[in-house]
């Protein structure tokens, strides 16, 4: 694998990460992954460790530097298939809200503690009858004296039961036309009266992330709980999709990656007919096919990194990244679960568990056809 995008600070600061993985979460994933969720004592040592929010101010905790601290902190997860661990959500997606529209107020409050491991943060977007269309959220959250009354119901929240901090996405004017111009932005304590969390879903892949539903009955939090300005809630939502968009794109690659390494290990001890599966010619060129693929992904994503660091604007590529880097990460898995033959539908063998976690990466984060619907439209096609 060729890479340039990473500097030398970067790979210090990777080797760094690699070794705490080892000895305090790798041995922790099949617990978290039994359990659904995993546990506050980790979040608070990567905090300590200064693994939360790399990116982050310093003057927060954070450590100042730029999004690719963070990729390597996703890859090497990812690595390990620590994905009940889910720092990217925490430092790359919820906490951007944070840095870039909350006032000093809310940035000590919630911020700092955030960067710490003291306050573990979800964003609660999605509703039981809205996926991808975000205006026409039906959450509502409106302004009564020095308070807003939030009513409403939200699913599929990751960190949805371990979280002590929501962005809740509502609508402040429900009568606002265009709707998205009625959208704002809430923070919402754990503990808040009338927000109850929901059962932790149960989910065909990804088991050690806790999912759930949020509901939401009379909560009344204060108006200085408003992030950034009312109704400015979906523009601030669209600003950071180039992120989160990424970093589902990174992850998809690092899976990619561990599937194929796992996969090559397993052909060339495994013997049918009287030879190493990998002395066929069908394995060789299968796994040909996907590590030439692998590395054209990489190549491009490791494109996209620079220019987001540049501070370019990439929609249009991160779309195409996000739809396409995903659907790989499906074959991969798929073609190396069948490269194991009945061993690959054995849970006991990693890969069955990556085909089983690939299967959601096309559809959050905004679903890959709704990826092409916005290439389409930066193409023109309107």
């Amino acid at each position: 694998m060729l890479r340039d995008v990473f500097s030398d600070e970067h790979e210090h600061f990777r080797a760094e990460f690699r070794r705490f993985v080892a000895a305090e979460i790798e041995p922790r994933v099949a617990e978290w992954n039994a359990n659904r969720t995993t546990d506050k004592a980790t979040w608070k040592l990567c905090g300590e460790q200064g693994f939360l929010g790399a990116s982050a101010p310093e003057e927060y905790g954070g450590g100042g530097g730029d999004f690719l601290y963070e990729a390597v902190i996703i890859e090497e997860l990812a690595r390990v298939r620590a994905h009940a661990l889910m720092l990217s959500l925490h430092s790359d997606i919820c906490m951007p809200y944070l840095s870039h529209y909350a006032n000093d107020e809310q940035k000590q409050k919630y911020l700092a503690p955030s960067i710490s491991g003291d306050c573990v943060l979800a964003i609660a977007m999605t509703e039981p009858g809205t996926g991808s269309d975000l205006a026409n959220v039906q959450t509502r959250a409106i302004r009564d004296g020095d308070e807003y009354v939030i009513d409403g119901a939200k699913t599929f929240i990751s960190n949805g039961q371990i979280s002590d901090l929501v962005i809740v996405v509502a609508k402040t004017d429900p009568a606002a036309d265009p709707p998205h111009r009625g959208i704002s932005l809430l923070l919402v304590e754990a503990g808040t009266p009338g927000f109850e969390r929901g059962r932790n879903l149960d989910k065909i892949g990804l088991k050690g992330q806790d999912t759930s539903e949020l509901f939401f009955q009379g909560c009344r939090v204060p108006a200085k709980n408003l992030l950034g300005l009312e109704g400015q809630g979906f523009k601030m939502l669209m600003n950071q999709l180039q992120q989160e968009r990424l970093t589902i794109a990174v992850a998809s690659m690092a899976s990619c990656w561990r599937s194929l390494d796992d996969t090559l290990d397993y052909v060339k001890e495994r013997k049918a007919f009287g030879q190493r599966i990998a002395q066929f010619q069908n394995t060789q060129f299968k796994l040909a096919e996907l590590a030439t693929e692998i590395e054209v992904g990489q190549a491009f994503v490791d494109k996209l990194m620079g220019s987001h660091v540049r501070g370019d604007e990439i929609v249009k590529e991160v779309s195409m990244a996000k739809y396409w880097t995903t659907d790989l990460q499906k074959k991969v898995a798929a073609e190396c679960l069948q490269l194991h033959g009945g061993y690959g539908f054995m849970e006991e063998y990693p890969i069955s568990g990556d085909y089983q976690d690939a299967a959601v990466q096309s559809i959050y984060a905004g679903t890959n056809e709704i990826m092409k619907v916005i290439i389409a439209r930066r193409l023109g096609l309107e």
